[in-house]
C-alpha cells in the first residue's frame, strides 16, 4: 500500500516484433463486475484516462525483451482484483 507495484508481464512470440504488436491490461475488482481496460500499448502507451487507475499507470515493459509490464502509484486496497494482460503480435496472438 502506497508504494508503486509492478505488475509484470512476459511473452515469447514466433513471429518478430512490429509496430502492430499491442498489448492490453484488463482489471475486474475482487468484488466482481465487469473487466475494464486499464491500458493498453501499440508503439507507444496509452495509459486509461477514466477510472480508478487514471494517472497512476505507468508502462515500464520492453517488447523487444518480450516484457510487457506496468507499474501503479500509490495502491491501496481497494485496488485488489483481477489484472489480466493479453499480448497479440500479428500473425501470432
Amino acid at each position: 500500500i502506497g508504494e508503486q507495484v509492478v505488475l509484470k508481464c512476459s511473452f515469447t512470440s514466433s513471429s518478430p516484433t512490429t509496430e502492430r504488436l499491442m498489448v492490453d491490461w484488463t482489471y475486474r475488482p475482487l468484488t466482481g463486475g465487469h473487466m475494464e481496460t486499464i491500458f493498453h500499448y501499440q508503439s507507444v502507451p496509452y495509459p486509461t484516462t477514466v477510472g480508478k487507475f487514471k494517472g497512476r499507470i505507468s508502462w515500464v515493459g520492453n517488447v523487444a525483451r518480450g516484457d510487457a509490464s506496468i507499474a501503479i502509484q500509490s495502491p491501496v486496497l481497494s485496488d485488489n482484483g483481477t489484472f489480466i494482460c493479453s499480448v497479440k503480435n500479428p500473425p501470432d496472438v
